[in-house]
Parts: structure tokens; sequence; C-alpha cells
């Protein structure tokens, strides 16, 4: 016979609908913010000068930022300076004993961390706005000025307005994340991704049209997005379930324990947040290069970080395994685990409770996590070398298939918890179950 599938009661469906709508609504205020752009600014020539960026740094930006880059819109910076700001206080948790300590204080450390890592994010953008406020100012493309008139008070207001839009960024992400279905920060890179997907499918028609492209390579480009996502669907999904059993105990006349269960250990337990965390990262050294184009720091980076060389994608794989490592090592904690299961007569057949099961999980951690950071890599990396070597412009690369993908699968994972949640209150409110001494009161 085959399952029964409950109706959830219309207030619950409504209650789970209302978080949709209120995630819907604030990814489309993003969405408006990025069409606001800072005055005094050539648009016209900025987009030219992006069009030819699909393949590069500059054209990954834009593309997270959701087209914002190109119309130096207030919502410019996106979530990059709140992602690097949470590089670093991750950085320093493990370093400095007070950011260690507030960690284990539960929600209310928790909450201070973040606060740090907000005023952080606050800094990161006033540093980076006057970066490239500056760079625009004295820079040209085709003849043009991308400044209309540079002064002093341009750069003030656009400092300014680049601050605010990614405070406001910053603000949205974390409403999705507290009032809406969660997961708010990726949601607003992936809203970014999926808004460019029409301009992409445009201008790649228009350079079909223009004999730029030919119907073979196009062809290529799209076998290859269809592999990249059956490949990021294919993994994330997979994970290595580790047997549990329980120790039978009695008390009194009863016995308890006794079941069997399984410790899901996910291939990619970092998920999207390696990829994510090193293009933040790669930012720095390209900022650098446009601030000071015509010294030889400029130069020498600008030769060492170029998008599509082999120094470029070396680091960008090592930051990948590095960050893939280190972030699995803060959310899977193998000791507390294994101290868990001890407390509670778990154990791991064949397995010692207490030190030799946190070492066998550590030891399985690791090797599904090095082989989750090898595939990471080599889904950002692959479309990189292929646009170097033979000149196919990725307007939606590797990094964003994986982005889009796995927060695409992180999202309807967040609403089928939501889901099974309200089912549960559901069931318990209108369940039979009544104390032992009398009915209960409805």
């Amino acid at each position: 016979m085959g399952q029964r599938i409950e109706k959830l009661p219309e207030g619950t469906l409504n209650h789970l609908q209302k978080k949709i709508l209120f995630t819907l609504g604030f990814l489309a205020l993003f969405r408006i913010g990025v069409h606001v752009p800072i005055p005094g600014v050539d648009t016209v020539a900025l987009s030219d000068f992006f069009k030819g960026q699909g393949g590069n740094l500059f054209g990954m930006f834009n593309v997270f930022s959701g087209g914002a880059l190109e119309r130096f819109s207030v919502c410019a910076l996106g979530v990059m300076p709140y992602i690097s700001a949470s590089i670093i206080s991750q950085l320093l948790t493990v370093v400095v004993p007070h950011l260690e300590q507030l960690s284990k204080e539960g929600d209310a450390g928790r909450k201070k961390i973040s606060q740090y890592t907000r005023y952080g994010a606050m800094v990161l953008a006033v540093i980076q706005g006057t970066m490239i406020a500056n760079t625009l100012a004295g820079s040209t493309f085709g003849a043009r000025a991308l400044v209309l008139n540079p002064s002093f008070a341009w750069t003030f207001v656009t400092v300014l307005s680049l601050t605010a839009g990614t405070a406001f960024v910053m603000w949205l992400g974390e409403q999705i994340t507290e009032r809406g279905v969660g997961n708010g920060m990726s949601l607003v890179i992936f809203a970014g991704i999926v808004a460019t997907i029409p301009q992409v499918m445009t201008n790649t028609y228009q350079q079909y049209t223009n004999a730029e492209m030919d119907l073979g390579r196009i062809l290529l480009i799209i076998g290859i997005c269809f592999a990249i996502t059956a490949a990021v669907v294919f993994i994330e999904q997979g994970a290595r379930q580790i047997p549990i059993q329980y120790a039978k105990r009695q008390v009194g006349n009863k016995v308890y324990g006794g079941q069997n269960s399984h410790l899901p250990v996910r291939v990619n337990a970092a998920g999207v947040i390696p990829p994510i965390f090193a293009s933040s990262l790669l930012q720095f050294p390209v900022t650098l290069q446009s601030f000071w184009p015509d010294t030889a720091i400029g130069t020498f980076m600008g030769t060492l970080f170029f998008p599509g060389g082999w120094f470029y994608n070396f680091v960008y794989v090592v930051m990948i395994v590095f960050f893939a490592f280190f972030y699995t090592s803060i959310t899977f904690k193998a000791d507390d685990i294994a101290e868990n299961l001890k407390k509670h007569g778990g154990f791991i057949p064949g397995i010692r409770p207490g030190a030799r099961t946190a070492e066998f999980l550590h030891k399985v951690v690791n090797r599904l996590t090095l082989s989750g950071s090898l595939y990471l890599a080599a889904l950002c990396v692959i479309p990189t070398i292929l646009t170097g070597r033979f000149n196919i412009q990725f307007y939606f690369g590797g990094t964003s298939l994986l982005i889009v993908v796995g927060v695409a699968l992180e999202t309807f994972r967040q609403i089928d918890a939501h889901r099974q949640s309200l089912r549960y209150d559901t069931f318990l409110k209108g369940s039979a179950i009544r104390p032992r001494g009398g009915s209960s009161r409805a």
C-alpha cells in the first residue's frame, strides 16, 4: 500500500507561504536597489567595459552582484565586504581567546561575534568603496571618462552610498535568515546570479548572429553547464551513513535503548562557502592592481593574478581546499559528537567509545572533505581554464553554477524542514496524547 500523505491545515500552510513570500519580497527589494545608480558616472561607458569581462574576475563579481557593479549602483559591493569580514572573524575566533570564549557561550556569544562581523564589514566597505571611487575618478574607457565630474564631494557621496548599500544588503540577508526560509546571504548571491541569466542568453544570441560565436561553441557551453549541474546535484546529495548503535540499559522493570541509527556525513559539508570565500579574497590583489595600475606593484599583481593564469588557478584551488577543511572543522565537531554518543550510550560498531570514536570520525571527515574540496576546485577552475585556452566566454561559469545549484538544494532542504516542523507541531496539537492523570484541555 502506498504511503498516506496528510494535508497540512490551512493556517499551517499559510505560515510557510508567508515565509516564502517574505523571502521573495526582500529579494525583490534587493533587485530594486541594484537598479539605483550612483550619480556622476557614465553608466554607458562602464557597461561597455563590463561587456568583455565575462571570463575574468571583474565579470565574476559583476555576476555575483547581479549586474550592480556594471550599473555602479548603491549595491555594487553586494555581500562581498560581509563575506570578507566573516572570513576574518572566523580566523580570529581560532586565534583570539576572547572570541573563542564568545563562540562557546551559545546564542549570546554568537550574536556578539555577528555584531563584530557587521562592524568589520562596514570598515571593509569604506576601504573598498574609497579604492573603487579613486580608481574610477581617474579612469577612461574608449576615450570617455567614467566619472563626469570627479571631485572630493563625488568621492565622499560615492563611498557613503556604497557603504549604505552594503549595510542594506546585509540587513536584507539577515531578515531572510530570521523571518524567511533561511540562508539569507547565500540567497542574495543566488538572486544576483539568476537575474543575469536573461542578459547572458541575449549576449550569447547576439554573438551568434554577429558570427562572433559558432553553434558548436554554444552547444559546448550548454553541455558543460548541464554536466556541472548534474555533478553538483549528484555530489551535494552524497553522504556517508555511519551506523550508530545504542546500548540497552535497564531502569527498574523497563529496558531502554538498543536502537540502531545512522550519522550522515556529507561529501561536501562546507557547501558553497569555500568558493565564495576564495573568490572574495582574490579580489584584493585585483583591487590593488586597479588602484595602482601604472606602478610596479600594480603591474606585478596584474601579471601574477591574471584570471586564467596558472598561478591564479593554483591559488584559487589552494584557497578552496583550505576553506573546505577550515569550515568543515568548525561546523562538524568530531570530539563533541563522540562525547555526546558516549554520554547517551551510543557507539559505532567495532569502534570504542570516546577517543577512538573521535579519531575514526576525524579520519572519515578528512577523507570526505578532501574529495569534496577537489570536486569544488575542479568545478570552479575548469571553466576558467577553458576560457583562457579556448577563448570561451563563460558569463555563467562553474562557480556561478555551483552557487546556484547548491543554494537551490539547500533552500529546498530548509523549506522541507519547515514543512516537517509544522507537520509535527500540528500532529502534537491535534493528537489524542493526554497526560496520565486525565484529559487535556484544548
